[in-house]
């Protein structure tokens, strides 16, 4: 075993006793094959389920698995049509469970997320009965300013180039300007400090580098 594998473990596991602190249903698994694994026995057949963009939701594969299993999936990118769209999305504002990441998360046990549309941050904050949050390793920093500066610093101008706009300051240098600009992918930052409903938001936090 590696040493950022013992580091990771370790800091991992403190992670997630802060959260539990939290009331937060947090986890912590070594690796993608067993978050995927967890994530699934997590979610009933009978749940319908919708997602926040995620890179890290897409590497694991986990949609493909669902759609395999016969969940009812609410996905946007079926839509033919924009209005068709934003039904979709209005929907999974109900949906059973939500599949999001993280931008960021403290080692006290808070999380730190950006959002240009606002759908991710309004169903990690209301609506779905369970929101699953899987962050790789990668996430965790070692206090709540550092997460707001890695999720406004490193995440956003990473997500950036996954929506091209020259009109956006990020997307041409990589670096975050404080735009004000129509189509910015930082409308909303919302710190989620604390569950109040009990098992309803479940985190698994993962031994590997995932996501943006």
């Amino acid at each position: 075993m590696s040493i950022k594998q013992v580091y990771y473990d370790k800091a991992g596991m403190s992670a997630v006793k802060a959260f539990i602190a939290r009331g937060f249903d947090a986890h912590y698994c070594k690796s993608a094959i067993e978050a995927k694994s967890l994530a699934l026995s997590l979610i009933s057949s009978e749940d319908s389920v919708a997602w926040g963009g995620s890179v890290t939701i897409d590497t694991l594969g986990l949609k493909e698995a669902l759609y395999a299993r016969g969940n009812k999936m609410l996905d946007r990118e079926k839509a033919e049509t924009p209005e068709e769209r934003t039904a979709i999305m209005r929907e999974g504002l109900l949906a059973d469970t939500f599949l999001m990441s993280a931008n960021a998360l403290s080692a006290d046990g808070q999380m730190v997320n950006i959002d240009g549309t606002g759908n991710r941050v309004a169903a990690l904050c209301y609506g779905p009965k369970n929101v699953i949050v899987i962050a790789g390793m990668n996430k965790l920093c070692p206090t709540l300013n550092d997460a707001m500066v890695r999720a406004r610093n490193t995440a956003a101008p990473m997500n950036s180039q996954r929506f091209p706009s020259e009109s956006r300051p990020c997307y041409l240098t990589g670096k975050c300007a404080d735009c004000k600009v129509p189509d910015t992918i930082c409308t909303q930052t919302v710190i989620t400090r604390y569950n109040r409903i009990p098992g309803r938001i479940k985190l698994i936090l993962v031994g590997e580098e995932l996501g943006m």
